[in-house]
């Protein structure tokens, strides 16, 4: 084989790669007020349910139930309903998993950050795969338990249980009772 063949070769093999990268399907269509308002009001009261549970019933212990990776998953659980990934195994198994493999992973690494991180996220994706429990907040999650800070750290794998577990089935309680007001809208789609 010449250097011309090789170069070829190569051009081919990039020019495949790079195709596959142009998507061929179309973006999500134009969403009715109608699930735009639902939608809307779920994720408030959902957020405002943790929020204010946080508030009133944790703030005074310096605990806290509202992380940022519930701000992905109301996106998912009063928006996307359809989802599989918005489903109550996902949501719970997901975060509560995650959470784990992230302490777990904080405290084996605690002296390699970067790497605790990394495993964190990617041993979280791993078990959520596993376990059918994919729920891509559940990455942020894991994460929160490697970079958290002091207050995250000091709950150790208490982090699962409060504030994962309880402001997941706090979420997920609102989800059932917003999205199936309507008599459009039937969450969830499935238990397990």
């Amino acid at each position: 084989m010449g250097n011309s063949t090789i170069i070829m070769a190569d051009q081919n093999l990039a020019k495949k790669y790079l195709k596959k990268m142009r998507g061929n399907g179309r973006s999500m269509g134009t969403v009715c007020v109608y699930n735009i308002f639902w939608s809307w009001l779920g994720s408030f009261l959902g957020i405002a349910a943790v929020a204010y549970i946080s508030q009133q019933f944790l703030e005074g212990m310096g605990l806290t139930m509202l992380i940022g990776s519930f701000g992905a998953s109301a996106v998912l659980i009063y928006c996307a309903i359809d989802s599989p990934l918005a489903q109550p195994r996902n949501l719970i198994g997901g975060h509560v998993l995650s959470a784990l493999i992230g302490v777990g992973c904080r405290l084996v690494l605690k002296d390699d950050p970067v790497i605790a991180a990394a495993l964190a996220v990617s041993l979280s994706i791993a078990v959520m795969l596993m376990t059918r429990t994919v729920h891509p907040p559940g990455g942020a999650t894991a994460l929160i338990a490697v970079i958290g800070g002091e207050e995250i750290y000091a709950l150790g794998f208490w982090y699962a249980v409060l504030p994962v577990g309880v402001g997941a089935l706090v979420m997920l309680v609102i989800a059932l009772l917003v999205n199936n007001i309507s008599s459009q809208r039937s969450y969830p789609k499935h238990w397990l």
